[in-house]
């Protein structure tokens, strides 16, 4: 199983970026699917997770009302619409594959697998 986020760069503050996680090697319907973020110095934080068929979502609450995350199966990608954007969301982004499909976990241990993450920079 591979993961491969794109779609990070450098927006103003109050912008929106919408990020891509495309999953090869196996069918995404089979995961539940989160994302993280970590900037220099702090710990890797949960941000968003949704089960495998979009039934349920979970979001940070720094994040909540602001970011959205949304699947398609059928292309085995996952998004995350990033709106209202703040300084204080820049950081690297990562997406990751949780092996059983039917529930979100906040914790990044229980994810096994995890893209290499991509770049997001909000300029005040």
């Amino acid at each position: 199983v591979q993961l491969q986020a794109s779609g990070g760069g450098l927006v103003q503050t109050g912008g929106s970026l919408r990020l891509s996680c495309t999953l090869s090697g196996r069918t995404l319907r089979t995961y539940a699917m989160g994302w993280f973020r970590q900037a220099p110095g702090k710990e890797r934080e949960f941000i968003a997770g949704i089960t495998w068929n979009g039934g349920a979502t979970r979001y940070a609450d720094s994040v909540k009302g602001r970011f959205i995350i949304s699947r398609d199966n059928a292309k085995n990608t996952v998004y995350l619409q990033m709106n209202s954007l703040k300084p204080e969301d820049t950081a690297v982004y990562l997406c990751a594959a949780r092996n059983y499909g039917g529930s979100v976990s906040y914790q990044a241990y229980e994810y096994a697998y995890w893209g290499q993450g991509t770049q997001v920079t909000v300029s005040s």
